[in-house]
């Protein structure tokens, strides 16, 4: 399942989660991360369970992306415990996404 992050739930969602979390920082306007939302898409689905996974979309949550540091999309933020404990940044295949992520959380 792929949840949708705002300023309104990030806090409850993604920093009190007992999950890690991958929030996806997009826009709609953003070619690579058109190509990206199958990816994450699929990942949430692989990972449901061990893993959440959403999308904050950075032009309606500039807040958000001010506070993470978020200067290109897409980048993708692992949050463990309410704090981030890695990124990654661009397009990127499924497979590559998932080692990521998977490398973050060992």
């Amino acid at each position: 399942m792929e949840y949708k992050f705002t300023n309104a739930n990030f806090e409850e969602e993604v920093l009190k989660s007992s999950l890690p979390v991958l929030v996806d920082f997009y826009a709609d306007w953003c070619g690579p991360c058109k190509m990206m939302a199958p990816v994450v898409e699929k990942l949430a689905e692989e990972m449901d369970g061990k893993l959440k996974v959403g999308k904050l979309n950075v032009d309606e949550e500039e807040e958000l992306a001010a506070r993470y540091r978020v200067f290109n999309i897409p980048t993708f933020l692992v949050f463990q415990n309410g704090q981030v404990a890695g990124n990654c940044v661009g397009a990127m295949s499924a497979a590559q996404l998932k080692e990521k992520v998977e490398q973050i959380l060992a």
